[in-house]
């Protein structure tokens, strides 16, 4: 059985078979959590896919916001957007070095500014280099492109949103992060936040998502399993969190696969609920 909307991918060979296509722009979207040493740029320059640029989510971002990389404003996104030599009528796709982290987030924000013509490389970088297609270190220069970013506020959530969603419970809450955080067993990598997650929120990890060898998303009935045994029927209203909004987009997409329908993402997520004194906090295993 194949994905309801399967859109929001694209397969390597596809992408190989495209490389040449002159209206395919190809991103590289890796980043990496605060305590994991590497560095995404060196990596891309040292590495990357024939053609492809590099999208920079911190960069790209909010700048007077002290919350990691949330959503800049649409004039800031077209802007950094077209420097990147990308239009609006480009079909977009996105990888990043870790198979299904980051490049949903690009994905996501993508949509969320109203692009709809994009997709996720299925496998990322990682499949890419296990089935040895080519990469290159060589500078990726394209001319300036045109792109109008339209904000859809519908695919976004707020502090104000979800705690008001814990009295109405409109929306099942899925957070990414890892299990050890989501219950209050581990720390978090950004200094000074609370520990546990949101009350009523289930837990579901972007790697349980994927095939642990390939990098590439589940098929349809083990996908929608994972959703299942989480404690969050895919085709119920949603919304997504994990430590910085990255992990959750995955989720999102994951959704999208299955259902058509792209879970709103709190921006926030764990780096702003965390952080707050206001804010409920529960530690342990989901309450299914």
């Amino acid at each position: 059985m194949s994905y309801a909307f399967p859109d929001a991918l694209v397969s390597t060979n596809w992408l190989e078979d495209n490389l040449e296509n002159p209206n395919v722009r190809i991103i590289d979207g890796t980043c990496f959590l605060p305590n994991v040493p590497r560095d995404p740029v060196a990596e891309y320059k040292a590495e990357h896919i024939p053609g492809a640029v590099f999208f920079d989510i911190n960069a790209i971002s909010d700048a007077a916001n002290p919350l990691p990389h949330m959503v800049p404003s649409a004039d800031v996104f077209s802007s950094k957007v077209r420097k990147l030599g990308i239009s609006d009528r480009n079909k977009i796709i996105v990888y990043d070095r870790l198979g299904f982290f980051a490049g949903p987030r690009v994905w996501w924000t993508f949509r969320a500014f109203g692009h709809t013509d994009i997709a996720v490389l299925n496998g990322g970088l990682p499949k890419w280099l296990q089935e040895g297609r080519p990469v290159t270190d060589a500078q990726t220069v394209l001319p300036p492109g045109h792109f109008t970013a339209r904000f859809d506020p519908n695919l976004l959530r707020d502090m104000a949103q979800v705690m008001e969603n814990l009295t109405s419970k409109k929306e099942v809450v899925v957070d990414g992060r890892p299990l050890d955080r989501f219950e209050g067993k581990a720390p978090e990598p950004r200094a000074g936040l609370k520990c546990g997650h949101i009350p009523g929120s289930f837990s579901l990890m972007p790697a349980q998502l994927i095939d642990p060898e390939t990098k590439a998303v589940l098929p349809v009935d083990a996908l929608t399993e994972q959703f299942i045994q989480a404690g969050a029927d895919p085709h119920q209203a949603m919304l997504t969190t994990c430590g910085s909004g990255v992990a959750a987009s995955a989720i999102s997409l994951a959704r999208y696969l299955l259902t058509g329908e792209i879970a709103p993402v709190y921006d926030g997520s764990w780096s702003e609920w965390g952080a707050a004194e206001n804010t409920p906090v529960e530690t342990g295993p989901a309450k299914m």
